[in-house]
């Protein structure tokens, strides 16, 4: 590329007029507004925030921006999102949201530069083709079907990937995927069957991370497809399932039978009050002859992809036919494509499902909004009014006391409508070689390779499934997630391995009182890999792609931006229905 030459060239420049007229004093910091209250965030102490006086020079593109709805009648949680100055960007939000560093931290919402997306359209498959990103790796090749190869970021503007070489692998076998790291072929991997962890433990030459069981899963039904239209074969099927024994039988130590849709370490949102249907197959039997749904044949559609939410996901999927069975209702199992199932659960395709989650940040809000307040996630069949209003409500409440009530109230009106079967909180784990250096697991199956260390020049990482694209904005699939996050970077980060916010491309931010304004500083001289400078409207851009509909960059891959309407309600100049 013929920028690459000219900003070498301009390195040379500045380096050599450093060495003859010595270093100058960095810029001062850009200040919040005045009428902003005490910073939030802060970066470590030992984390340097000037600019870097030496490397090399990017392409400033900065442009002044400011997206605004007319009003909030619109729905939505955005009013303004805009530049102050070149490394100061604000959010005017219409109603409080408490939750929003976490979402600013997900890494859906990582940061493009502006000037690539025009290029680009937002178009996520194009965007794919050579990504452009801040973070610690960028993509060498991706050779479908096989292998995602990465290289370390020579102008990362953080700590320097020390494994200069990163190639992802998956496989949908577990077995497949430690006998690859029993001979060394892999350096890590995902999801170790829980009949593995023994194994792993006792082998000097590797080693087990745990990961908490800060997932779901659940039995789906879309309550707009016969026979799930009536809500007796739903509580059916909900009496004939015996979830202790799935999770006895298939699931790792650690595990949890659920009660309700969260795990029990999600407060406030955990209803200790709130319990599901016990196993009752005469009960079963009983609603379904109310129903005159006896002798049913229903199909279960999954995808046979590992996740610590379902570590054995066709066993289960055979168990649940057998217990089934024991009741009248036949059942044919129906194994999907991952990436084509997804799709076609979120567009309301499928009638009877399995499926789960594993929290992106550990709020309520992450779990409950996305699957029952979202209108671009039809997967159960149209919304619940009466949940969305209790939702809604309960993500604009700091207080965890009135937002638990809220919050018991949806758990009460779930099990009502049987929208889905909750089943299990799965124990799970990452597995590495013993000589990985920085190895670790995190309770949101956003591993970071960039912090590893290894003998080697090359750290092989094999996962369940490959990546649908490498911008994620428009994605939901952790293997696509973890993907993405070796390359991008959002405002915010979670610490590694951990749950906690901290700085990411924001070195710090401010909010007000009621929680509707947040104003975000930027690191300076973080560059992209293709040379441009990181910018507010960077910053702007990357937000307004997604929030308004209208934008010739609000395009994904599938359009549908899922995580999006989950966190903040609705599109601008959405069209109308």
């Amino acid at each position: 590329m013929k920028h690459r030459l000219v900003y070498a060239l301009l390195a040379l420049f500045v380096i050599a007029s450093m060495v003859m007229a010595g270093c100058q004093p960095a810029p001062e910091s850009t200040e919040a507004p005045a009428d902003q209250p005490t910073e939030v965030v802060q970066p470590p102490a030992d984390q340097p925030t000037e600019v870097v006086e030496e490397g090399p020079v990017g392409r400033n593109n900065y442009v002044e921006m400011k997206v605004e709805a007319p009003s909030c009648d619109y729905g939505g949680e955005f009013k303004s999102i805009e530049t102050v100055d070149e490394f100061t960007v604000k959010f005017t939000l219409c109603y409080p949201d408490p939750d929003f560093p976490s979402k600013a931290a997900f890494s859906v919402f990582s940061i493009s530069d502006k000037e690539f997306m025009d290029a680009t359209s937002g178009d996520s498959i194009k965007m794919s083709e050579a990504p452009n990103g801040t973070g610690p790796y960028m993509l060498k090749e991706w050779i479908r079907g096989d292998r995602v190869i990465y290289e370390a970021n020579p102008n990362y503007w953080g700590t320097p990937a020390d494994i200069p070489n990163l190639v992802f692998r998956w496989s949908e076998q577990s077995a497949q995927r430690l006998l690859e790291l029993q001979s060394g072929e892999v350096d890590g991997v995902d999801n170790p069957a829980p009949e593995d962890f023994e194994t792993i433990s006792n082998d000097p030459n590797l080693a087990l991370y745990p990961r908490d069981p800060l997932n779901i899963f659940y039995i789906g039904f879309n309550h707009e497809v016969a026979p799930f239209d009536d809500v007796k074969v739903r509580q059916a099927i909900a009496y004939a399932i015996d979830r202790e024994r799935i999770v006895d039988q298939y699931y790792a130590e650690g595990s949890q039978v659920a009660k309700v849709f969260v795990p029990p370490a999600i407060q406030p949102g955990y209803s200790e009050a709130v319990d599901w249907y016990p196993y009752d197959p005469d009960m079963a039997r009983e609603l379904l002859k109310e129903a005159g749904k006896e002798n049913l044949e229903i199909t279960l559609s999954l995808r046979n992809v590992v996740r610590g939410y379902l570590p054995t996901p066709d066993k289960v999927a055979q168990e649940i036919q057998a217990q089934l069975a024991e009741v009248g209702i036949t059942v044919k199992i129906n194994i999907m494509e991952s990436t084509a199932f997804i799709d076609a659960t979120a567009a309301g395709q499928e009638g009877f499902y399995l499926l789960g989650w594993g929290a992106d940040y550990p709020g309520a809000t992450n779990f409950y909004d996305y699957h029952f307040a979202a209108d671009t996630n039809l997967q159960f069949g149209a919304l619940y009014p009466d949940i969305v209003e209790e939702i809604r409500a309960a993500g604009m409440i700091s207080d965890p006391v009135q937002r638990q009530v809220h919050y018991d109230k949806v758990n009460q009106l779930l099990k009502d409508y049987v929208v889905m079967i909750p089943v299990a909180h799965g124990a799970s784990a990452t597995a590495f070689k013993a000589s990985i250096g920085g190895a670790h697991s995190s309770p949101l199956s956003n591993e970071l390779m960039g912090v590893m260390t290894s003998d080697s020049d090359q750290f092989v990482w094999m996962q369940s499934g490959e990546p649908s694209t490498l911008w994620c904005v428009d994605e939901t699939d952790g293997e696509t997630l973890r993907a993405c996050e070796q390359i991008y970077e959002a405002l915010l980060s979670f610490k590694v391995g951990g749950t906690e916010v901290e700085p990411g491309l924001a070195e710090s931010y401010v909010v007000n009182e009621d929680a509707t304004e947040y104003v975000f500083t930027l690191r300076q001289g973080v560059m992209f890999s293709d040379g441009a400078l990181l910018d507010s409207s960077d910053v702007v851009a990357t937000y307004a792609a997604v929030w308004d509909a209208a934008s010739p960059n609000h395009v994904g891959r599938t359009g549908n931006f899922e995580y999006f309407t989950a966190f903040f309600n609705k599109f601008l100049n959405a069209p109308a229905e």
